[in-house]
């Protein structure tokens, strides 16, 4: 069974940044993709950014583009997620998320199977 294990959260100010980690326990191999998701209250949760399996191809919403990096290490036991120049509108909680998913439809929460329980970012002004 995968188990998913965020961590890295906090409050920051406007500009500053973090450093999230999630990890990843159990058998990973059927799980092509692992991706961060944010959602803000009152707002549906959104992909952030997406790292395969095949070749550690990259992928991020547009809004992030830039400022956050994804990636993982060789064994796939653990996935980051940098964020730099962090803005009021970051904050939302992150969740870690593992999933088979073709490629296009990262963005797709419905797709993934696995999740975290979510670690807080809140970022002030």
């Amino acid at each position: 069974q995968v188990q998913l294990v965020e961590s890295g959260g906090g409050s920051v100010q406007a500009g500053g940044s973090l450093r999230l980690s999630c990890a990843v326990t159990g058998d990973i191999y059927s799980s092509n993709v692992l991706a961060w998701f944010r959602q803000a209250p009152g707002k549906e949760r959104m992909g952030v950014a997406a790292i395969y399996s095949g070749g550690g191809h990259t992928y991020y919403a547009d809004s992030v583009k830039g400022r956050f990096t994804i990636s993982q290490d060789n064994g796939r036991n653990t996935v980051w997620l940098q964020m730099n120049g962090l803005k009021p509108e970051d904050t939302a909680m992150y969740y870690c998320a593992a999933g088979s998913v073709v490629l296009g439809n990262w963005v797709e929460s419905d797709y993934y199977n696995h999740w975290g329980q979510g670690t807080q970012v809140t970022v002030s002004s």
